[in-house]
């Protein structure tokens, strides 16, 4: 595992120490490799999204219906 030094706000270290104290995470390390990865998924679903609504401004407008457009879109897979 690669090794960093990084700074954090008085507030942000205090949120991470309470974190840590709470003992849901071991330590410092991985609460922030946690909200990396967090962080990584929401970048993904946030990729789709904005892919989906790129592919359909392509497509222009349509005269489906809103249940027809939530089947469509139900159809052509997930993130």
């Amino acid at each position: 595992m690669k090794r960093q030094s990084i700074s954090f706000t008085e507030p942000n270290d205090e949120w991470l120490s309470k974190q840590v104290a709470g003992k849901e995470y071991a330590s410092k390390s991985e609460l922030i490799n946690d909200l990396v990865r967090q962080a990584r998924r929401q970048q993904s679903e946030v990729d789709w999204i904005r892919l989906k609504i790129e592919k359909a401004e392509q497509r222009g407008f349509t005269s489906a219906g809103k249940e027809e457009i939530l089947k469509r879109s139900k159809d052509s897979g997930s993130a």
